[in-house]
């Protein structure tokens, strides 16, 4: 049974309760891949699908948190790349920019080290996506980010305007950005984000053919949902940029403790709005923004507001892209955008 158009469902939990009942049989089904496929930890998740019980993610959760840490520092270029600096014309006789390299060096000397501490006080799991090459030159911490459990996901082999590639070209720069990070972390990659969110009209059609399972370069939406594409499902997992640090922080200058207000806001809204309809917050963490001292101060407070609420649980997004596969509820969109 074809599950009708997204705002058929989106408003009304009545249809979506007749539609878990009336595709629990395809539903189970598409569970009993994912269990075959999918990691033992997504197994379950699938396995604990609304389609028995018509839940909008799994057991007593209410609200899922999608957190992203960009692990980019040492795959920049050695010059011409935004920084907190001002802007240098370089001439070529000047082979790299000391300064901004210094800026981007603290993420893996010091941001993420602080984050990954972070993220064990609070039993939280968040998806890294990694430059091939920051992981190449630090493979050590890229290493330990899935040591701890956490998600190593694509983001290039380096930073590229892809959207400007030939189709041939994407595919080749696509197919390194996931062997780079497994051949250093021993993960399978399953997810992609562009540099800037800036794909390009092959993009999707490319990661489908390569085997990726979700793409994150997408703000449409406050929960994952499916796309058609290859004739296939491909699963959208959305990102932020209104709760994004390098948008906030660095962009606009805000404190930190501005950076909390508004982040509280959002979770609150949504928390509200996930008694009715499935909810996702999505937040972003870059590792030389997020890891310095004052906004890990900022994020443990934010984790503790969080976590005072009954049935908010962190999840990767990994999981939540076989999650939403397995489940009968999730959107469906046919518009390419």
């Amino acid at each position: 049974m074809a599950i009708p158009e997204a705002a058929d469902v989106t408003h009304n939990p009545e249809r979506r309760t007749f539609l878990a009942q009336a595709s629990a049989g395809a539903a189970l089904l598409a569970v009993g891949d994912l269990l075959t496929t999918g990691s033992a930890q997504a197994g379950v998740l699938a396995k604990a699908a609304g389609v028995s019980k018509g839940g909008f993610w799994p057991g007593d959760t209410r609200l899922v948190i999608s957190i992203s840490m960009q692990f980019e520092a040492g795959g920049q270029p050695p010059k011409g790349t935004d920084s907190p600096f001002p802007a240098v014309d370089f001439p070529d006789s000047v082979p790299s920019d000391p300064a901004t390299n210094t800026w981007f060096a603290y993420g893996y000397r010091e941001g993420i080290p602080r984050l990954l501490d972070l993220w064990d006080r609070h039993g939280v799991k968040v998806t890294s996506h990694m430059i091939g090459e920051a992981a190449r030159r630090q493979p050590a911490l890229a290493r330990e980010i899935v040591t701890r459990g956490h998600e190593a996901a694509g983001h290039g082999p380096r930073w590229s305007s892809q959207f400007a590639m030939s189709r041939d070209e994407e595919r080749t720069f696509l197919r390194q950005a996931a062997q780079m990070v497994q051949e250093v972390t021993g993960q399978p990659v399953t997810g992609y984000n562009c540099n800037w969110l800036r794909r390009g009209p092959n993009t999707l059609g490319l990661l489908q053919e390569l085997g990726y399972l979700y793409h994150i370069d997408d703000v449409s939406r406050d929960e994952p949902f499916i796309e058609a594409v290859n004739g296939k499902d491909f699963v959208v997992v959305p990102y932020t940029l209104r709760n994004n640090d390098i948008v906030l922080i660095e962009g606009r200058h805000y404190s930190p403790q501005v950076f909390l207000e508004q982040v509280k806001l959002d979770f609150d809204q949504l928390y509200e709005e996930a008694g009715t309809r499935r909810r996702m917050m999505s937040i972003s963490a870059h590792d030389r923004i997020s890891g310095t001292p004052q906004m890990v101060r900022v994020w443990d407070e934010f984790l503790r507001y969080a976590k005072s609420h009954p049935g908010v649980a962190f999840m990767r997004k990994d999981d939540i892209a076989r999650y939403t596969l397995a489940s009968p509820l999730s959107l469906r969109e046919s518009e390419t955008l």
